[in-house]
This record gives structure tokens, sequence and C-alpha cells, in this order.
């Protein structure tokens, strides 16, 4: 009797293959080995060892000072000062800014409050009643004070703005901001700003009558 070949099957092709792969593999982890073993054989390569050096700090700094003060960023860093310096170097007042429709009043005094530095109001700049509370006369009013502050030793203020409050406006007049503007242009340092304008808990009866002001 002949025998009919019979074709392998799918299980039987991947078996096969696995067999064939396994002493391949085999030979390759021998010759990792044998690698590993014998170290010496292989020629070593010497690659030239470069010492670390500290980077030198001050020179970066003399470079990014100088970048900076030709770009005009500033001054340098050696030349910056503290803020807590200035507040060595002289002395500090209060500017209370009371403005309303009629007046603008600046008056500098010193931390305490107690000592008066210097004084002006709208009303002595102009003459005329209607431009006292005005924008112009309470900024020339503004750097008169601000400049004989500075020449008895003033640097900086803390602002303290007051409108005339109670039952009265309780926002302050068109002269107020540009006092304030003043006051900075002239060279004073500006510190803390609060507004002080009295407001009522409860309000009492208004000035006027029950049937109101007669005109």
């Amino acid at each position: 009797m002949i025998m009919a070949e019979t074709k392998p099957t799918g299980k039987e092709e991947k078996e096969s293959k696995k067999a064939e792969e396994k002493p391949a593999k085999k030979i390759e982890k021998e010759e990792s080995k044998k690698v590993i073993e014998n170290p010496e054989k292989e020629p070593k390569i010497e690659v030239p060892k470069t010492e670390d050096k500290p980077l030198e700090r001050k020179h970066m700094e003399n470079d990014r000072d100088d970048r900076k003060s030709r770009e005009g960023f500033g001054r340098p860093r050696n030349d910056m000062r503290d803020s807590r310096s200035f507040l060595r170097e002289g002395k500090w007042g209060i500017a209370h800014v009371y403005s309303s429709t009629n007046n603008t009043i600046i008056h500098i005094t010193d931390i305490t409050g107690a000592e008066t530095i210097s004084l002006c109001s709208g009303g002595m700049i102009t003459d005329k009643d209607k431009d006292k509370g005005a924008a112009f006369p309470s900024m020339i009013a503004a750097k008169k004070v601000a400049n004989e502050a500075i020449s008895k030793g003033i640097i900086g203020v803390h602002l303290k703005i007051r409108a005339p409050g109670g039952h009265k406006k309780r926002i302050p007049g068109q002269g107020a901001q540009p006092a304030i503007r003043a006051l900075v242009r002239t060279g004073l340092r500006i510190g803390n700003i609060e507004d002080v304008t009295p407001i009522p808990h409860d309000n009492t009866r208004k000035p006027g009558g029950r049937r109101g002001r007669r005109i």
C-alpha cells in the first residue's frame, strides 16, 4: 500500500517555526555571554576628562548689568538701593487733601499730624470765588505746598483725601485729582492713599427745616 502524503496543519507549522527560532536565540545568548566574560579583548576607547569649573558669577552679573544699562532697563544692580534706605534718608509726612465744589485745601503735616509743615488752598491762589474749587488753582496750590515741604526735608507723603461728607457730597471735588498729580510731579514719593470722608452711620436731621431752604 502506498501512503498518501498529508499536509502539515497550522499548529504543526507554528511549532516547527518555534523549534527553528529557539536554537538561534540560544546561539545569540551564548555569544553575548562570551562578550561579557571577555571584556578585555575589545579595545577600550579613552575619552579625555573635562574638569567642571565653577561658573564665575561675578563676571556673569557684570555682563548682565552692563547689558541692562545699555538697553535702558533701569539702573545696574550694584547701584540699586533697598526701599528701606529711602525711609532712613529723609522724613515722611501726611498730605491732607480736602476737596469740595467751593475750595481745595492741601495741608502737609508731619507723620503724627500735629505739626504743620506747609499749607495752601485754591482760595489763596485765585481771587474769583467760582474758581476756588477748580483744577488749575488746586494744581498750583499743590506745587507750592510740595516745594515748601521738600525744602524742609520731606521726601514722601501718605495721602488722606477728604470730601465734605455728612449731609453734603461724599465724593471729592474736581480739584482733588490735579492736586495729587501735582504732588507726584514735584518729586514727592507717595505712600498710602486713604479716603477719610466722614460718613455718618445714621443721618441726623438735615438743615433747612420741614419745607426746605427757601431761595
